[in-house]
């Protein structure tokens, strides 16, 4: 693990804590969404799409699985934009 990784595995934890929440999401799906969503949009839809997503995810009261689909979503709609 680099110390990038670590350092991003440590403000996560972190930011959790302080928000007080528990996510079921991985934050490395998220970082290959913004990537994603950063190259095939235009790079500042990164942020927005892993708000977005993780605000879907709240409003449904998202599990770990539907967490996964609201990804998968936005993912697809990254690839097919423009």
């Amino acid at each position: 693990m680099s110390n990038d990784d670590e350092i991003l595995q440590r403000w996560w934890r972190e930011l959790c804590t302080a928000l007080g929440v528990e996510p079921d999401a991985d934050p490395e799906v998220l970082l290959d969404l913004a990537g994603t969503a950063a190259h095939a949009v235009v790079r500042p839809a990164a942020p927005l799409t892993t708000f977005l997503v993780g605000y879907a995810a709240g409003l449904a009261d998202a599990d770990a699985a539907g967490m996964d689909s609201l990804v998968e979503r936005a993912e697809r709609a990254a690839e097919d934009f423009g």
